[in-house]
């Protein structure tokens, strides 16, 4: 069994590798023109640094942060050849995650039966598809899982949530179009708990254009399910699309304004040169990055270990 870990461990990995590529080669690239003709880190190669972490989509106040702390060192070594920088700069963002909160290797609390995640996020930024992948992963580990189909302003959300639970083989609780979304998280809670169920994922609908309304929502939402379940949801999971940069902290911050989100999935890293935004939401808002989305395969939604992250970014091609 071990060995069989130890195969699907590496395959993650490569995965992980690949899926890291554009953004890792888009660094490096620029990495390597802003220390042409250079051989010791001075103030122009941090300022241009600083100006390729923000290309990256690290964020600002984060490259501020990570620059600072490359600055600390420069002045205590006196001397740091530019050939070092890249070491010296995958250490400081290594360290800078560490730092924030993480989710834990584990995907769920089993203590908690069932587990309730509430899903939340803009449309299109791959919601539907998480909640399909998280599932197939659930359900491969052993354990029953419902799905809620508490979007019920979107008939193509619950028509794709459909088509998701009959993919991975689990059970959807859904109403008619247009019904009270916290009546079907209601129904789905219930439901859940009289299968004996270990988890349950719960998808909600998608709209920024007034943050009270959505407020409420979510909040009627976790209400009606704590009538069911006193302490759900265990997680409320925040979905970001990694390929809009900037956008996704604008999404984060909406988010976390107007529900109590606890944990992070960070979608569509594959198609983009945009992997830094990882590290800038991760360090920015608090709360653990727990998936990454690497690819467009079930197992491609992988619980995020910030350690093989760097790693992957820092790969030399």
């Amino acid at each position: 069994m071990s060995w069989f870990k130890n195969i699907f461990k590496k395959e993650e990995k490569e995965t992980l590798d690949k899926g890291l590529e554009k953004s890792s080669q888009g660094f490096f690239e620029k990495m390597t023109k802003a220390v042409v003709g250079k051989s010791k880190v001075d103030d122009e190669v941090l300022d241009n640094l600083e100006e390729i972490l923000i290309a990256s989509d690290v964020g600002a106040s984060t490259t501020i942060k990570i620059i600072e702390r490359i600055e600390e060192r420069v002045a205590r070594d006196k001397y740091v050849n530019v050939s070092e920088l890249d070491n010296i700069l995958r250490e400081e963002i290594s360290g800078l995650l560490l730092e924030n909160p993480h989710a834990g290797t584990g995907n769920i609390d089993t203590s908690k039966k069932p587990y309730v995640i509430m899903v939340v996020g803009v449309n299109g930024v791959g919601k539907t598809t998480t909640i399909g992948k998280l599932a197939h992963q659930f359900k491969s580990e052993g354990k029953k899982v419902v799905l809620g189909a508490a979007d019920t302003f979107r008939a193509a959300a619950v028509e794709q949530l459909t088509i998701w639970s009959e993919r991975v083989g689990v059970s959807i609780v859904k109403q008619d179009m247009g019904s009270d979304p916290a009546s079907v998280a209601f129904d789905t809670v219930q439901s859940a708990q009289a299968q004996g169920a270990d988890v349950v994922i719960i998808d909600t609908a998608g709209r920024l254009h007034n943050k009270i309304n959505l407020m409420n929502e979510l909040s009627k939402i976790k209400r009606v399910m704590q009538k069911v379940i006193p302490d759900a949801p265990h997680e409320i999971l925040l979905v970001l699309d990694g390929s809009t940069g900037q956008n996704a902290f604008e999404q984060a911050k909406q988010f976390t304004a107007a529900t109590e989100v606890n944990a992070l999935a960070v979608t569509k890293l594959d198609g983009t040169a945009k992997g830094g935004v990882v590290i800038g939401i991760s360090d920015q808002f608090q709360i653990p990055v727990k998936y990454i989305g690497v690819g467009e395969k079930m197992h491609d939604l992988q619980l995020f270990n910030g350690t093989e992250f760097v790693d992957s970014f820092f790969k030399k091609r």
